[in-house]
């Protein structure tokens, strides 16, 4: 089958090379085979491995160079080795679920085994030289889920390689010769997300490397239910570049044919390095010797003659058999590689099993000595009990000695003694040690944190101009574009007509279609050019065109960008910042205000509401200077409103989290933020010619809220409070209210019952009237403020209606 002359030839020159790649093909399989039986064991949750792709991925590590990044999935543990990223240790304390980023730097145990990422940020969370590492973007579990930030990586090296102004950025590119290899299942082409990149990097012609690997299945289901003539190379045959150059080189290769593997990767690589030219690998004839995951048996779901090819056809088998039929190695030495890979990996399973008890064994003890003496002050025979079953513990956790330490001291008589002080004290530094474990890093804790800004204010004088709002974000973009080259905007409809409200018109003209792109109508692919992008150092400020259609990038949004910082316990980061429009205009998918489901989605990106556009081209100034990724919601009502022109715009900055009264009054406290700004302010005026006098209080920011809870001052002085927004009923404005009579305990200083103000609990419907009588409007809110006081002073505020 592999017996060819020139092959052998060729290959006996780098038997040095093949040893090294049958040895690692031969440990990562052992190291698999483990995972399996550690979850059976119940020292793990859950395994997935990649064993019978060993010798793909090692052919694809081969055409791998230094700065070159991995966008992949839970099946790379071989190709993650091969380039040094990853040694086998690591693998299994990924696996246990080991907290400590000494052990486990990929995700300090937040993500399950075999989800890869470099630290690309020093302890001081600044950026490292990524030229110098094999690079692995943190990996993402949802199928397909890699792919739209695989887009970006592969752009950023067109970006840099085309744009002279950012040859300063040496610590991220080598004049864009890097190169993105993206993996991804069979069954996961079938996604939306896959097939979209398809099309972008064909589009984009950028050097990204997609490989799909093809064991035949998607969990249980075959190819046949999955894909389109059951190949999707056959599928996306029209893709194929022809003589204009335009599309992508796609080629077929067997997953077992290790001489036809290596030269299909220097090919695609040479391809991609050089001319950035994408391709698709579509690697067939894989096998999944333990099935889908350690969660259940292929044998459920495989035939017998499939079960007998997996065997058959085991890449490693072939490959052995390739090296001794060749004479490229003595078999001697192949069985003395066979029986170290075995003890090896023993090895490594068990030293990082040990670690990982020794981290937790600390706590324990002094667990269970404090409990020991707690026998001596309470019910001995019930906390000797809780001890016994602690020390009889099988493969203690944190939570094992947490748990015990509570039920103690539910036991101790209520007193103020010593034993008591120190269960309490343990159970403080307990719950600060777990919150540094798996709470932390949810957003930036550097210098540069944009939470750290501290506020420009716009100056105004006599002779400043009104003018559109459009006007004013235009004026504030072209000063980023001006005095930063990493920072380049991109979008549907942004370029040629300077986006659907005119705010960048005239842009790109100036700076060139390298810094303010058109896109097509591919949301995900949008989201994805900005990820890659930002996690290579640059700025991008990628749009959505209006709010309703960010339920597309959704997944990638929440999946990879939101929560990117924190499964890396601070080792990446994607300072991303994604530009909208919402709120009000014309019906249900122009209207849109879903901001509960983002607050509650995007947790670890900043949510920014500006009420007017200077105020938002303040945000974005402060984003652009930090390291956090953030969505700012423009108004869509509000670029053709006139606003004053501040003298100091290039300047401003607003800080985030810092609420800001847009109306004093001591009567009633309005909470709110955005288009309904205008709205609320509006009623205000109509209520003081009945001697109601309101606070308006604009939120800014809806993630952060409220840090320095501003809100609860306002409330103690009004002793009554509305929180107003467009969201539905349940939504923000609960969000806001819990807030600030829970979290700020504004409920003690409440006289009437708390309001909340929503839209309807449907979408918006069309035309003038379908907004008034589908959202909040000036009436009311006046009808909400009047009855409020009416309940409190029904003699001076006698019902109207």
């Amino acid at each position: 089958m592999l017996e060819n002359p020139a092959i052998k030839a060729s290959f006996t020159e780098n038997a040095e090379k093949i040893l090294h790649d049958y040895e690692l093909a031969l440990i990562s399989r052992e190291c698999s085979m483990l995972v399996r039986k550690e979850v059976f064991s119940g020292r793990a949750k859950f395994g997935i491995y990649g064993d019978g792709k060993e010798l793909a991925n090692i052919a694809l590590a081969s055409a791998m160079q230094p700065g070159d990044f991995i966008s992949g999935y839970y099946r790379d543990q071989t190709l993650v080795a091969a380039v040094g990223d990853l040694t086998w240790p690591q693998y299994f304390a990924q696996l246990y679920g080991h907290p400590d980023t000494a052990f486990e730097p990929h995700s300090g145990g937040r993500t399950m085994n075999n989800h890869h990422a470099t630290r690309w940020l020093d302890d001081n969370g600044h950026w490292v030289d990524q030229t110098k590492l094999y690079n692995s973007a943190a990996g993402v579990s949802s199928t397909a889920g890699q792919m739209p930030r695989a887009i970006g990586l592969a752009y950023a090296s067109k970006l840099f390689r085309e744009n002279p102004f950012l040859v300063e950025l040496s610590n991220f590119s080598k004049n864009g010769n890097e190169v993105c290899f993206s993996t991804i299942g069979d069954a996961s082409t079938s996604e939306g997300m896959f097939l979209e990149c398809i099309n972008a990097a064909g589009v984009l012609q950028i050097p990204l490397v997609m490989s799909v690997w093809d064991d035949g299945y998607g969990i249980s289901v075959s190819s046949e239910y999955q894909t389109t003539k059951s190949s999707i190379s056959k599928v996306l045959a029209g893709f194929q570049r022809n003589e204009d150059g335009k599309g992508l080189e796609i080629f077929t290769v067997c997953g077992w044919d290790y001489p036809q593997l290596i030269e299909t990767y220097q090919k695609a690589a040479l391809l991609a390095r050089k001319y950035h030219i994408p391709s698709l690998i579509h690697v067939t004839e894989l096998t999944q010797q333990q099935g889908h995951s350690a969660s259940g048996s292929h044998e459920r779901y495989k035939s017998k003659e499939r079960l007998s090819f997996e065997l058959e056809y085991d890449c490693n088998r072939i490959f052995r058999n390739w090296i001794l039929e060749n004479g490229i190695i003595e078999e001697k030495v192949l069985e003395q590689v066979d029986q170290e890979a075995v003890q090896n990996a023993r090895k490594y399973q068990k030293d990082a099993w040990q670690s990982y008890q020794n981290s937790i064994k600390y706590e324990l003890n002094g667990a269970l000595e404090l409990i020991r003496q707690a026998v001596l002050v309470g019910d001995s025979i019930e906390i000797n009990k809780i001890r016994e079953e602690l020390l009889k513990t099988v493969n203690p956790i944190h939570k094992d000695s947490v748990t015990a330490i509570k039920k103690t001291l539910r036991l101790l008589p209520k007193l103020n003694n010593p034993i008591q002080n120190a269960l309490k004290g343990w159970i403080k530094r307990s719950e600060a040690n777990n919150k540094n474990r798996f709470s932390s890093h949810q957003y930036s804790i550097s210098n540069l944190s944009p939470l750290l800004e501290k506020g420009i204010l716009p100056i105004y004088s006599d002779d400043s101009p009104l003018m559109d709002g459009r006007e004013v974000l235009k004026k504030a973009f072209d000063h980023f574009l001006e005095t930063d080259p990493a920072v380049f905007i991109l979008g549907e409809d942004v370029g040629q007509i300077g986006d659907v409200n005119q705010c960048l018109a005239g842009l790109q003209e100036k700076f060139g279609d390298l810094r303010v792109t058109d896109t097509g109508i591919r949301e995900m692919t949008i989201i994805g050019q900005g990820i890659g992008a930002a996690m290579r150092g640059l700025r991008p400020i990628v749009e959505i065109q209006y709010l309703d259609y960010i339920f597309y990038p959704f997944a990638t949004l929440s999946d990879d960008l939101a929560c990117l910082y924190y499964r890396t316990v601070g080792g990446q980061k994607a300072p991303l910042i994604v530009r909208t429009r919402g709120h009000r205009l014309e019906g249900i998918w122009h209207s849109g205000s879903p901001m509960a489901v983002l607050i509650h989605g995007l947790r670890g990106m900043h949510i920014c509401v500006p009420r007017n556009m200077v105020q938002a081209a303040g945000m974005y100034h402060t984003l652009l200077n930090g390291d956090d990724p953030a969505l700012v919601i423009e108004c869509l009502n509000g670029y053709r409103l006139k606003e004053l022109m501040p003298n100091n715009l290039e300047e401003i900055k607003v800080p985030l989290g810092i609420p800001e009264i847009i109306n004093a009054g001591n009567d009633i406290t309005i909470v709110t933020y955005g288009s309904m700004c205008r709205i609320v302010m509006e009623a205000a005026k109509m209520l003081e010619s009945f001697d109601i006098y309101v606070e308006v209080i604009d939120v800014q920011t809806l993630l952060p809220f409220d840090t320095n809870h501003q809100i609860v001052q306002s409330i103690k002085k009004t002793n009554r409070v509305i929180f107003a927004d467009e969201d539905m009923p349940g939504g923000a404005s609960s969000y806001m209210m819990q807030h600030v009579l829970e979290d700020q305990n504004g409920w003690q200083y409440l006289d009437s019952k708390p309001v909340c103000i929503s839209s309807q609990a449907h979408r918006p419907a069309y035309t003038t009237d379908g907004d008034y009588f589908s959202k909040p409007n000036s009436d009311t809110i006046f009808d909400a403020v009047y009855a409020m006081m009416s309940e409190s002073n029904p003699e001076k505020f006698p019902l109207i209606y």
